[in-house]
Formats: structure tokens, sequence, C-alpha cells
């Protein structure tokens, strides 16, 4: 993949993609779901089960540690049917790759929509991810985030968010909330702008460097909705089975 893939490299990945043995479940849905949902340009945001997963998840103080996005059956449509490469993400092993809903139907996961995106940008948004299909992800943060793999590591908070945007810069490398930031910055779509001036003056933003994106910034967007699968197929409360308390 790069340089960085010498013997003692691929020790390090290896040991930060163990999955941990302590992980809760709360948002699970099964792919049949997921597909009946989702739309193309949809981010769906992941808490990971790695150890990889926890250090990003303590820099950003978030729940999610991944992020791929959905562009449809269009990645490999003769393959599978059953179950298709929906998904496009960077992978840290396998660099930017097309994956389906079933990897992470066992994991807690989170779906943000962009809001008024025409179908003219989504189009322009989905094939800038499919143009980076095969490229590398990129490792020069990866020494980096191994050093806080420790339960509480000696990192002021308001420079957590910051050691995970140490990037090569390297246009053909990736990793995954930077690649789908650059996406929608390439139809000018919003995430989490800057804004310039005071309040007083007219608004106008500043782009953020795609490096300083991490999954959490999805969620907190106020360009993004929250999609939640319960709730669009139907909820009632007054439906659930309920396990009565032992009595006293």
């Amino acid at each position: 993949m790069n340089k960085f893939l010498s013997f003692p490299g691929r020790l390090l990945v290896k040991f930060i993609t163990q999955e941990t043995s302590a992980y809760t479940t709360f948002s699970v849905h099964d792919t049949a779901t997921l597909n009946r949902i989702m739309e193309p340009g949809d981010v769906l945001l992941v808490e990971g089960n790695l150890w990889l997963s926890g250090a990003i998840k303590y820099l950003t103080q978030s729940t999610w540690s991944h992020s791929a996005m959905y562009v449809g059956n269009i990645i490999d449509p003769e393959s599978d049917q059953s179950d298709p490469k929906v998904l496009i993400e960077a992978d840290i092993k396998l660099g930017v790759v097309g994956v389906s809903l079933s990897k992470y139907q066992h994991l807690n996961i989170r779906i943000c929509r962009p809001i008024g995106l025409t179908a003219d940008d989504k189009h322009k948004v989905i094939n800038y991810m499919m143009k980076h299909l095969g490229n590398s992800y990129d490792l020069k943060n990866i020494v980096d985030l191994a050093r806080y793999l420790l339960p509480t590591p000696p990192v002021p908070r308001r420079f957590r968010q910051r050691l995970i945007a140490l990037g090569s810069g390297d246009p053909t490398r990736a990793i995954c909330s930077s690649l789908i930031a650059q996406a929608f910055q390439s139809v000018k779509y919003p995430i989490l702008p800057v804004k310039n001036g005071e309040p007083s003056v007219s608004d106008v933003y500043q782009i953020r460097h795609h490096t300083l994106f991490t999954p959490r910034d999805f969620d907190s967007s106020p360009y993004f909705d929250i999609i939640k699968p319960t709730l669009k197929l139907g909820f009632d409360y007054q439906s659930f089975s309920w396990m009565e308390p032992p009595e006293q």
C-alpha cells in the first residue's frame, strides 16, 4: 500500500484492527431494511468494534468511528445480487473499496442524508466517490493514533480532533471521512463550514480542509437529516413486549 507497510507497520495494523471484547448494540438493522431506507448520497456512520475505532471515538469524543457513502448497486452490478456492494468506504487494509451493507448489520449505525442536494450534484458526488475506488488508505496518521489507544491518553481536549488530521496530502490516498467530505465539497455542499467574519457581517463561509472532518461531523451538521429506519417504517411504542419485573 505504501512504505509505511513495513513489517512493524503490518503488525501495528493487525493489532489495531482486532475486535474489542466489549461492545453493546443499540441500533442494529438487517440489510433488507437498510436497502429499503437508504438513498444514494446517504452517509452511513458506524460505531466500530476495533481497537482503532476506540482511538478515533476517544479523539473525536463521539460514538462514530467510521463512515461510508451509499451509492446504490452501481459498483459491481453483475455480482451477487443477494448482497450487492452498495457502499464506498476507505478501509485501512484494502483502501477505497465497495462493500455491502451486511458488513455492518451487527454494528451500531446512523444514516445521515444531505438535504436539498440537486439530482445533478448528487450524481457528481457519487461519481467523485466512484472515481476514487482503488485508491490506497492514508496510513500516515496510524502511528499517531496508536499512541492514544490507552484508556485515558494525556491529550488536551482541544487538540484531540487535530490529531486525526495528519494525512499525507497525497490525492491517491484517503481516510473515510475526508474522502466523503471532499466528495460533497466538490459541489460546494456544506457539512460544517466555518463562518468568516463577525455575526453582523453578511454570511460568508470558509471551506474547512477535508482532513479536519471526522465521522461525527455528518451527525452534527445542520445540513444533514438523521434517518432512523425504525421510525421510517412505522413505530408503535404500544406494541413493545416488556419483561415483567420480578416480584419483590
